[in-house]
């Protein structure tokens, strides 16, 4: 349970953190933000059960602790999460999302959720 709860404390905090980097400053053209409404508590809470989910499979299912392993399987999970999230996005006009920012977006879950189930692997090695 210590390996489940740390791990996915520290992944959803790199996933809050590559979160910033991707869509707040390396792709924030593609991925406008209102800043006056965003609910960033919201977003970090986010963040963090997708943390929890993906170390759960890893240490109550997978037993992943290495690196390579978790960046594979954390790759994976996202393209699969994130493909699923888009497309039920764009089969809504109201989203306003178009195909290039849904593979734009495919593309950085999936560099995002490798780095992501990465460290979580590592956390759980470390963990005993």
């Amino acid at each position: 349970m210590k390996n489940f709860i740390i791990a996915g404390i520290v992944g959803g905090i790199v996933n809050f953190l590559l979160g910033w980097l991707f869509y707040g400053m390396l792709f924030k053209d593609f991925f406008p933000q209102d800043e006056e409404t965003m609910k960033l508590e919201l977003i970090f809470s986010g963040c963090l059960v997708y943390g929890l989910f993906m170390s759960y499979i890893f240490t109550k299912w997978a037993g992943i602790t290495q690196a390579t392993t978790g960046a594979k399987a954390g790759a994976i999970i996202g393209f699969f999460y994130s493909l699923s999230v888009n497309l039920f996005m764009i089969a809504e006009p109201k989203f306003g999302i178009s195909y290039e920012t849904m593979v734009i977006d495919v593309a950085i879950s999936v560099v995002s959720a490798a780095i992501i189930g990465a460290v979580i692997a590592i956390v759980n090695g470390k963990i005993k």
